[in-house]
């Protein structure tokens, strides 16, 4: 008799399941490991899968179906908990473009030539339109390669730098090389690339300059709401304006500070992370490290930029307080020299704030 009668996807529809008790003979799960790993516990929060992260399509097939297995076991008293997953996002798509001849047929990427801003495979003119990626298609990449050349963590940060989680985005070998060079100045701000040695020096951190102190700490701040909203390239923008600044800023890096930086990159680019880790003189590893968490007194700005425009035309800019009440913003701007010029000795019909960003002055 035939038992293969079910699609694969259909077998892997408990393995959330099976994952706490693979070994176990006699039963699905051990209804004790379940309990604890799926169930509700007093005092806990409820278990189960907490962030279940896949495609569109995939959510509507497989996911789907994983559901309903779970409610089937739930109502049959053999799973004590009813949805084991608790949030689903939908990432997006990484594409590529896809190189058709004249029949339509997909020719591989890899060896098609652009020559005048037209497209050639094997002296034939073919069409280029962007897509999905994949071997029928002929335009997968492969990672392994990109590895090779240019290490784990530099693939992985240039896939999550690509932009927002749940859009698609085409692939671009060129565009990696700016998380490799990103990569590489984080280094020599910890290692002098010659010697070997660790730069860093150990200061107290009323001796660090308050620039520095305000990244980092604005870094810190904005990077833990990034990882927790799943924003991984604009958590990678504020590591790389940080790492920037300390470049810019010359000489040795504060250890604290230095310290705080791979402990940000770690969840991104772990490799490097755990190398400059141990360099830096501890001997756990830096997967057991908690964030650095910012200091407030750091991260609110002593000063925004307020714009002034007359006629929604900028005619200036003030640095102002950001506390600063709207009637006083109104007479700050009003009285400044930019502003009366432009106005000429026009009179004044309405005068629009938003404190502390915006003034928006009408003339009579």
């Amino acid at each position: 008799r035939e038992t293969n009668t079910m699609p694969n996807w259909a077998g892997s529809c408990w393995y959330e399941l099976r994952y706490l008790d693979p070994h176990n003979s006699e039963q699905l799960v051990d209804p004790e490991i379940e309990q604890y790993w799926m169930g509700p516990r007093e005092g806990q929060p409820h278990g189960g899968v907490d962030l279940y992260v896949g495609g569109a399509e995939h959510a509507v097939l497989h996911l789907l179906y994983a559901r309903f297995w779970s409610k089937v076991l739930y109502d049959l008293g053999h799973v004590s908990s009813a949805e084991p997953f608790h949030k689903l996002f939908n990432q997006g798509m990484i594409q590529a473009y896809v190189y058709r001849d004249s029949r339509g047929i997909a020719v591989p990427a890899a060896e098609v030539e652009e020559r005048d801003g037209a497209y050639y495979y094997q002296g034939e003119k073919v069409s280029r339109l962007l897509g999905k990626m994949g071997k029928s298609l002929k335009n997968a990449v492969t990672p392994d390669e990109i590895a090779a050349e240019y290490g784990a963590d530099t693939l992985r940060l240039y896939e999550m730098a690509m932009g927002p989680l749940d859009v698609s985005r085409p692939w671009d070998t060129r565009a990696v090389v700016g998380q490799f060079r990103l990569l590489q100045r984080l280094w020599r701000n910890v290692v002098d690339e010659t010697t070997g040695e660790v730069t860093v020096v150990d200061v107290e951190d009323a001796d660090i300059d308050v620039e520095t102190l305000r990244a980092l700490h604005k870094a810190i701040d904005g990077v833990r709401q990034d990882l927790e909203g799943l924003r991984f390239n604009t958590a990678i923008a504020k590591i790389t304006e940080l790492n920037n600044h300390l470049t810019k800023a010359g000489g040795a890096v504060p250890r604290s500070v230095a310290e705080a930086l791979v402990l940000l990159v770690a969840p991104l680019a772990p490799h490097i992370a755990e190398e400059l880790w141990r360099r830096l003189g501890h001997t756990d590893s830096v997967v057991h490290q908690d964030l650095p968490v910012a200091d407030p007194a750091y991260v609110v700005d002593e000063s925004v930029t307020c714009v002034v425009q007359i006629k929604g035309k900028v005619k200036a800019r003030l640095e102002v307080s950001p506390t600063i009440s709207e009637e006083e913003l109104e007479k700050v701007a009003l009285a400044d020299e930019k502003v009366v010029a432009a106005l000429d000795g026009a009179g004044i019909r309405k005068v629009i704030v938003r404190a502390p960003k915006l003034v928006n002055i009408v003339p009579a």
